[in-house]
């Protein structure tokens, strides 16, 4: 399998920087990872945070590992443990190519926590605080009130893929995140949106894409999906954020 054949050489190039844990969390910890079509979202923790000369090197591995299949969709973020605990702190992260800060989000921690895959090292659990329920919802209605809702406004987005599929999944996840207090996979998400009254062309669209054929549509469909999709999540978020926000 070509995601392992990654993962074993990308933990061979980090002996160097001898990190402490290294896990997998997303699609590729939580049961529902489509090679060639879904991101590796890792983390690595550090004995302490890129310094000078660690920065370097993490860019160098990464770099190396540009030609191998697969290697665009690892995303990895940096952490240490004196900084574990600090939600909204901005850690090195390698995505897209190049290097960035961004936290790592509530939802995150606690994906690590309910369903982490340990690469190497120590356990989710040793290192990462948990995240209380308040906060974990907290995030939720803020992401998608500041973030998915002005989103939806921006019409040129919509005709792109990653923003109709990760918009309504995230906003299928998110119901059931503050609903439930649980996470769910994308397949769960996609499942459930028909119930809560996505449109129907949409959500076959991304079924079809994501699980059986990747053929891009023309050009009239991927403007009637655009419509459909902003048209639906924007009152969809509003009545989210209204109920529970």
């Amino acid at each position: 399998m070509r995601t392992e054949a990654l993962l074993g050489l990308f933990l061979d190039a980090l002996t160097p920087l001898r990190p402490r844990a290294v896990w997998a969390h997303g699609s590729l910890a939580g049961g529902d990872y489509q090679e060639g079509r879904s991101d590796l979202d890792l983390i690595v923790v550090l004995a302490a945070p890129p310094d000078l000369r660690a920065v370097p090197q993490i860019v160098a591995l990464h770099r190396r590992l540009r030609r191998e299949p697969l290697a665009a969709r690892l995303h990895c973020s940096y952490l240490a443990p004196a900084t574990l605990d600090v939600p909204g702190r901005a850690h090195l992260t390698w995505a897209h190519g190049h290097v960035l800060r961004r936290p790592v989000t509530p939802v995150t921690r606690r994906e690590l926590h309910a369903f982490g895959r340990v690469l190497h090292g120590e356990t989710p659990a040793s290192l990462v605080p948990k995240v209380p329920d308040r906060d974990l919802r907290a995030f939720v209605v803020a992401d998608q009130r500041d973030f998915w809702r002005p989103a939806v406004d921006r019409a040129r987005l919509w005709r792109r893929d990653v923003w109709v599929d990760l918009g309504l999944l995230t906003f299928a996840r998110a119901g059931v995140t503050l609903r439930e207090g649980r996470l769910i996979s994308k397949r769960e998400a996609l499942a459930g949106l028909p119930d809560l009254g996505a449109p129907t062309e949409v959500v076959e669209d991304i079924a079809r894409r994501r699980y059986e054929d990747p053929a891009p549509g023309d050009g009239a469909w991927l403007t009637r999906r655009a419509a459909l999709t902003r048209g639906y999540l924007g009152p969809a978020i509003d009545a989210l954020v209204t109920t529970y926000g």
